[in-house]
């Protein structure tokens, strides 16, 4: 294999999830200014835990399946110059009889030291792994991640956990202690009731424990409710699973109830499902069918691709020289600014936009300009943040190319609405306003075009008050001027010329988003005065 020498730019680190059912490898390149880039993501389903359960021993033919999925994800992390491997083992390694002989063969074969983590732990670093990709605001939420040998529960916030709690349920698991090797019929109500009640049994002390918490919200993060919400999309919706989707308790029983209905060669069929999951996925839904009745939740909300090899990353994060990058930030303001330093944005033009267009927010809501409110100011500030990220792939055209950036980049903690909001408002910061022309403003509905509206404006005026990139003016604030007036009043710090010359094609658009006639004052500088009309000088291409 070919290798891929290291980045003096960066550092390459892989994390490693050694699970019950499958092995997970997340490859990263940390960069100097705090960013990182997936480089590789891999999962191959080994089924470590195979027949384990009956007896706590790992069968010969499944560490050899383990060990060299994990020997060549190994191998691949080196040839992109990892310089560090960090792997730890879950359920199916911690409570089996020959753990050792298993971590030798790794030692051995794989050149690989992995860490056994305990139940506890495993739900503490799910819960940074799926806390770090949603956002919560001042909600508490359970987080419930199925693997193939235990279950791990958390209840937590935006800035920590409350609780954290490990079963021991999974589907290899129940499959193993429920099912024959080769049993392949439908599934009898009596013998499925009889999984449930095994997991409401083994599951009691930790939902008494959960009664002390006024849950908001619930997650799911394993590859089970991810496929059972495939399945639900797929056979009663007629469509594609979404990005945050939820998965509601009628839908479940009915994807459970067509499951249980059919024989396995059928069950690898429905439209959905991961046929490598089809003779363990009934077990599966029982537990997160149980759950969601005990804890009363009416829905799920389905988190994709991120749960312990995640947890891991942003743990790595907080203990590391990067720690910078994870704390004192929300998901959102982390995840924006992680894409604008992974496009080598302009970081204090950046601040400096998104801080004059706040101003502007906020004087223009004082004076009873617009009546928008926090959400639409807090997509301003990161729509501000990234709006010349476009420039990464080419300045001709950059706010085209900033918003497909901000639509498709997976930022965290964001729905497609706001992502939406924030794409378009990036796009109009520049040359063409808002208009039903562009498909990705006839889109919208008639209040979010509003919305568009108001903060591409503050956009375009905040990005001609540093057209210099010097920080020439240092505040912004518009303010009513009676019924039909605005005043934009700057205050300036040095030489403001060029910013003049940048607001001077702004002014039209702004007086049709307010709706009356604006004038331009300047106080501090060299010339402090009130300007009626902008200079007529000639345009300076953006």
């Amino acid at each position: 294999m070919k290798t891929i020498p290291r980045s003096a730019d960066g550092r390459v680190v892989a994390f490693m999830d050694i699970g019950t059912n499958s092995v997970r490898l997340l490859l990263v390149r940390i960069n100097p200014n705090h960013s990182y880039a997936t480089l590789t993501q891999q999962k191959e389903t080994v089924r470590l835990g195979e027949g384990e359960f009956v007896d706590q021993h790992l069968r010969p033919e499944a560490m050899d399946r383990a060990v060299l999925v994990c020997r060549k994800f190994a191998e691949l992390s080196r040839s992109y110059g990892a310089a560090e491997i960090i792997a730890i083992a879950t359920s199916a390694t911690r409570e089996a009889k020959n753990q050792d002989e298993f971590l030798r063969r790794l030692r051995r074969e794989a050149k690989l030291d992995v860490r056994v983590i305990s139940g506890k732990e495993e739900a503490r670093l799910i819960y940074l792994g799926v806390s770090s990709g949603v956002h919560l605001g001042d909600k508490e939420a359970v987080f419930i991640d199925i693997g193939g040998g235990s279950t791990e529960v958390i209840v937590g916030d935006q800035r920590q956990y409350h609780y954290l709690s490990s079963l021991n349920l999974g589907a290899v698991r129940l499959t193993t202690l429920f099912f024959l090797p080769n049993e392949t019929a439908p599934v009898e109500p009596k013998q499925y009731a009889l999984i449930k009640r095994y997991v409401q049994n083994a599951s009691v002390r930790t939902l008494q424990q959960m009664q002390k918490y006024d849950l908001d919200l619930a997650f799911g993060s394993s590859g089970t409710v991810e496929n059972l919400m495939d399945i639900a999309a797929r056979v009663f919706q007629n469509r594609g699973r979404w990005r945050d989707d939820s998965l509601n308790r009628r839908d479940l029983k009915r994807v459970i109830e067509l499951l249980r209905s059919l024989p396995l060669d059928e069950r690898r069929k429905v439209p959905g499902i991961n046929p490598e999951r089809a003779d363990i996925i009934i077990a599966g839904a029982a537990i997160i069918d149980t759950l969601m009745e005990e804890l009363k939740l009416p829905e799920i909300r389905i988190i994709s691709e991120r749960g312990l090899r995640e947890g891991l990353l942003m743990d790595y994060l907080a203990r590391s020289e990067h720690a910078g990058l994870v704390r004192g930030m929300s998901v959102r303001e982390r995840s924006v600014v992680q894409l604008g330093r992974a496009c080598n944005f302009d970081e204090p033009h950046a601040r400096h936009i998104a801080q004059l267009a706040l101003e502007m927010f906020d004087s223009a809501q004082k004076a009873g300009l617009h009546d928008l409110g926090a959400r639409e100011r807090e997509l301003l500030e990161y729509a501000a943040l990234l709006h010349d990220i476009g420039a990464f792939l080419s300045y001709n055209n950059h706010h085209f190319h900033t918003n497909y950036l901000i639509r498709n980049a997976d930022l965290l903690g964001f729905d497609q609405s706001e992502l939406a909001i924030m794409a378009t408002a990036a796009l109009f910061h520049r040359k063409s306003q808002p208009s039903k022309k562009y498909a990705e403003f006839a889109a919208l509905d008639k209040p979010t075009r509003r919305i568009v509206e108001w903060l591409s404006l503050l956009l375009r005026l905040a990005e001609g008050l540093d057209r210099s990139h010097m920080g020439a003016i240092k505040h912004a604030r518009l303010r009513a001027v009676g019924r039909n007036k605005a005043s934009l009043e700057i205050t300036a710090a040095k030489d403001y010329q060029l910013e003049l010359w940048g607001v001077q094609d702004r002014f039209k658009a702004a007086e049709k988003v307010l709706g009356r006639k604006i004038e331009l004052q300047v106080v501090g500088g060299k010339h402090p005065r009130r300007i009626t009309e902008p200079p007529q000088l000639p345009r300076v291409a953006d």
